[in-house]
């Protein structure tokens, strides 16, 4: 589109300079009044029909969803949980299945930049900028998403007048250009192309920058300052002084971001932190029964799902709801008397193996499609590994070619693989991809590695072999011992060795694909499948030697000394809480429920003093407690055979018990804190509680 008032605009970018520098006071129709409002209906008009559907999966007609038709209160609270963000997203849902929807205050998502009703701000203090977070496919976006259909649809935050979105990930494409704000605006908004820019200053504008931890770009980085709407700079610059507030400062900023990113933003800059926690217990059925239209069928799947506890967590998070869905729809409708997939590997490989038959129905040939099949999700499985093992969840033109993609077919890639790779055209005719979800990279990343262990491929796999011993040792494996085992074990090691657990769901989906029923699950797709009986069981007894002897005096320094690295050795001595719990997740992905049974008749016998119990064991407890349909009668720390530490570890039980004795245990503030959340809990059992010759002093009270 050119600017008929000066020829000398031949393209878009020439017309956006003329636009800023020169004749934009001069043009005839600059928005006064009626104008104005003219342009302001139709900068609604374009909003609400972007975004009044929900695609589930890819962007394809066949999956578009009236939003409004299917979207389910998601529960938000104002401020954030206490949960430490130092450990894989999916544990955190998982460590926490009965504490979660408790006592912070819950906001609705159109309200987040008005106080609380209990709360009175003064001009100075109201809510300019809103940080909210939550975990991978909680449902950020779609909040997003319905906030600005309700304010398109004259329903909400009518005090708004414009309503900017700019993505991360399409502000990543340009990233490394120059622009003025308004400049950038109009490639997100070209119908803000007749607007005088005082008119910014003038009105109410809100910007939405979804997906912080997608960025690509660095923030504050620059002290430069920017105030002006025509001044050019970086893509960073203006972000940056937006949401400091140099630029517009009466616009309204709401940020999204998983937890881990969310620390780029200076506190300062933010005047409410709210975050997403998901589906509570009646939202999840809400869900299924929005979704599935046959109230009978709605029914049948959410009594399956909840007979498999660790998966009916799992579906806290909307997109795990909606794989959960999918699957069981398609088993049933095909078998009534369908066994339901028990681990989250199987469930994986069944919406995986869905997906693949819906493109296969396009061949005439069954035959033709095997062959294919293989190559495009082998392809698919290098992507996925590789940027995860980059901490990427969003993949540009670049990272395709790197895997031998081709950018002009990957199109394809996404509409033979429907719902699993997701292509998305942006700003400037550019792509940007991604996964339906990062669990699902990290199952396809797992399923990388199994596949480059089957074909010999050591790239991937020297990645899991830090020190020349566990090298030396798959090497071995290869000329006559067990390689599986080795890989395993180095992928084991490796997991222990990450700090943030970023690895803790990849090693459960690599421990579920070695299995041989899932092998056979996946048989096509692989070359040829492996007998891994013997393996599985050889690893699950190192796991649990690992959570076992964890902190016990009897680790022998010597015999590792020249085996694993000391970050190794550090690791494995040390586990905190959620490797524990991860590992011992590893154990029932494989279905290994030997060290479950052992701690179920463990915890009911008279011997709680006899066994010499080590934090990491006391975790698994406290867990196993927390996850039985069966209430505990009593629980007493303290007849424990375990040290201070592990003690702390099982105060997390007590929300599954009736009678709790904390008599003389010495709480601290922290353990004060757990226990609190126990009581305001409404799923909590806990009835009585001693708490007798404990110094709580003021700060160990709570309201």
């Amino acid at each position: 589109m050119c600017c008929s008032s000066c020829p000398c605009c031949e393209n878009r970018d020439d017309w956006l300079t003329c636009r800023e520098t020169g004749n934009l006071e001069l043009d005839p129709r600059k928005p006064v009044g009626d104008e104005l409002q003219r342009v302001k209906d139709h900068h609604k008009n374009n909003m609400k029909n972007k975004y009044k559907r929900l695609f589930e999966g890819i962007n394809i007609q066949e999956n578009q969803t009236l939003l409004n038709s299917i979207y389910t209160q998601l529960y938000i609270i104002n401020g954030e949980s206490k949960r430490v963000n130092e450990e894989h997203e999916v544990l955190q849902m998982e460590t926490t299945p009965k504490t979660k929807f408790s006592h912070n205050t819950p906001i609705y998502c159109n309200d987040i930049f008005k106080p609380l009703p209990e709360q009175r701000f003064e001009e100075k203090d109201k809510i300019k900028a809103v940080l909210t977070k939550g975990i991978a496919g909680i449902g950020k976006t779609v909040s997003v998403q319905k906030f600005i259909l309700d304010w398109a649809e004259g329903k909400a935050n009518q005090d708004v007048d414009f309503l900017f979105v700019l993505p991360f990930r399409e502000l990543n494409l340009i990233k490394d250009g120059q622009f003025s704000l308004h400049r950038l605006l109009l490639a997100f908004h070209p119908e803000l192309q007749d607007l005088d820019l005082k008119i910014y200053e003038e009105c109410k504008v809100m910007f939405i920058f979804d997906g912080l931890d997608e960025s690509r770009i660095t923030l504050y980085s620059d002290g430069e300052k920017v105030t002006d709407m025509t001044e050019t700079s970086s893509v960073a610059v203006l972000m940056s002084n937006l949401m400091k507030g140099n630029l517009l400062p009466s616009a309204l900023i709401w940020i999204t971001s998983r937890p881990a990113a969310a620390s780029q933003i200076p506190s300062k800059y933010i005047n409410r932190v709210t975050e997403i926690e998901g589906f509570n217990e009646p939202q999840k059925e809400e869900y299924f029964k929005k979704r599935i239209s046959d109230k009978h069928q709605a029914s049948r799947i959410i009594s399956h799902i909840k007979k498999v506890k660790s998966l009916y967590i799992m579906c806290h998070i909307p997109v795990f709801c909606w794989i959960s869905s999918t699957v069981l729809q398609k088993l049933l409708e095909e078998d009534m008397s369908a066994e339901i997939p028990q681990t989250l590997t199987e469930m994986y490989i069944h919406f995986l193996l869905i997906q693949i038959k819906m493109r296969n129905q396009k061949y005439e040939d069954p035959e033709k499609p095997k062959q294919s099949n293989r190559e495009v999700i082998v392809k698919l499985a290098e992507l996925a590994f590789n940027q995860l093992m980059r901490g990427n969840v969003m993949f540009y033109e670049e990272d395709l070619r790197e895997c031998g993609i081709d950018v002009n077919e990957a199109s394809v890639y996404s509409g033979m693989c429907t719902e699993i790779f997701k292509e998305e055209s942006v700003i400037h005719q550019r792509k940007v991809y991604c996964f339906t979800h990062l669990s699902f990279q990290e199952f396809l990343a797992a399923f990388y590695v199994f596949y480059s262990h089957l074909m010999n491929n050591m790239e991937p796999l020297e990645l899991f072999q830090e020190s020349e011993y566990e090298y030396h040792e798959y090497m071995w494996g290869r000329s006559g011992g067990n390689p599986l085992y080795a890989l395993l074990r180095s992928a084991v090691n490796k997991t222990l060795q990450s700090e943030k657990g970023h690895l803790d769901l990849f090693l459960r989906f690599l421990l579920g694909v070695s299995l041989e029923s899932n092998q056979t699950l996946l048989q096509d797709l692989l070359t040829h499948t492996e007998k891994s009986s013997s393996t599985i069981r050889d690893i699950t007894k190192h796991i649990k030697d690992t959570i076992k002897s964890n902190n016990d005096t009897d680790f022998d320094d010597d015999y590792y000394d020249d085996r694993f690295s000391n970050q190794f050795k550090e690791h494995y001595k040390c586990l905190t809480a959620e490797r524990s719990i991860s590992l011992f997740l590893c154990l029932l992905e494989v279905k290994d429920q030997t060290l479950s049974r052992e701690i179920q008749e463990f915890v009911k016998s008279d011997k709680l003093s006899e066994k010499k119990l080590s934090p990491s064991h006391c975790s698994a407890i406290a867990y196993m407690i927390q996850m039985s349909d069966e209430v505990l009668d009593e629980f007493d720390p303290m007849k424990y055979n375990t040290s201070d530490e592990g003690r702390w570890r099982l105060i997390p039980a007590v929300m599954n018990c009736k009678n709790v004795l904390l008599a003389g245990c010495g709480l601290s503030l922290q353990q004060c804190e757990s226990l609190s959340s126990a009581l305001r809990s409404s799923n909590s059992c806990l009835r009585e509680l001693d708490l007798s010759n404990n110094d709580l002093q003021d700060s160990g009270v709570l309201d």
